[in-house]
């Protein structure tokens, strides 16, 4: 029986092995500034011209950054998986398997280096903010407030994406439910527009959408007067019970991926 301490550290072991990876090839990272570049810069100017959108008195790009962190978090981790299919097929999956780390570790650690993507993806998005002269709060209680919601969002959405690889188990598989779910998950969430916007039946849908909760948090934290439709401790809470919830079903359908 492992310890937590023991649990933990068989955990950023395997976080530490992905992050190798990671530095070895590091312009992954550096091309998703593109996207938000993008919709910002393109997307954020046309819809600043809309008067129609009840965002109180936030400009639109402010209102807008925070949705378009969290899109970059999901877009970045929900293609995470197929990682692991490649592990698979190279045959590392295999001898972690049959190591004496948990498998919830094996998850875990997963988790945590998807964290890591998440955290340079903040900082990437906060550079073109600044760069736009879009006003954000820069006060440390809500800057570590971010980088803890990006990190719990990465995580639930890489372990997420961990599930699905398990149960496709191939890479063609992968990449086609993966981008059939980024974009509905994207727009079925407060990510561009209030909650207030949409169709009853939307709403419903974006009430149940992990992402909305990671962009309410992220909008009270990084919008000066950003409100949300939920508490701080309320998204947070929402979000961490998913994502406990995707470890224990990630962790039971590990070992299928070699079967």
């Amino acid at each position: 029986m492992n310890s937590p301490i023991e649990f933990l550290d068989k955990s950023l072991a395997i976080a530490q092995m992905a992050l190798r990876k990671l530095l070895r090839d590091p312009m992954e990272l550096f091309s998703r500034a593109v996207q938000p570049v993008l919709w910002l810069a393109i997307f954020g100017q046309v819809f600043s011209q809309v008067r129609g959108i009840p965002i109180g008195n936030v400009s639109y790009l402010a209102y807008m950054t925070p949705g378009i962190l969290a899109q970059s978090v999901l877009f970045a981790a929900i293609f995470y998986g197929i990682a692991v299919i490649w592990e698979r097929d190279l045959g590392v999956i295999h001898k972690l398997l049959v190591s004496p780390c948990p498998r919830g570790a094996l998850v875990l650690g997963k988790a945590i280096s998807a964290g890591f993507r998440g955290l340079v993806q903040a900082v990437i998005i906060y550079l073109i903010a600044f760069a736009m002269h879009i006003h954000l709060r820069t006060d440390p209680i809500a800057v570590f407030g971010v980088l803890m919601a990006v990190l719990l969002g990465s995580a639930v959405f890489s372990t997420f994406s961990l599930i699905i690889a398990c149960i496709v188990k191939t890479r063609e598989r992968f990449m086609g439910i993966g981008q059939v779910l980024t974009m509905p998950l994207f727009f079925a969430s407060n990510a561009i527009y209030p909650l207030s916007l949409m169709p009853t039946w939307l709403r419903a849908v974006a009430n149940v959408n992990p992402l909305t909760y990671l962009v309410d948090a992220l909008r009270m934290l990084m919008v000066e007067g950003g409100q949300g439709a939920h508490s701080l401790i309320g998204n947070f809470t929402v979000l961490g019970v998913v994502f406990a919830v995707f470890v224990v079903i990630a962790a039971k359908l590990y070992p299928t991926l070699i079967e």
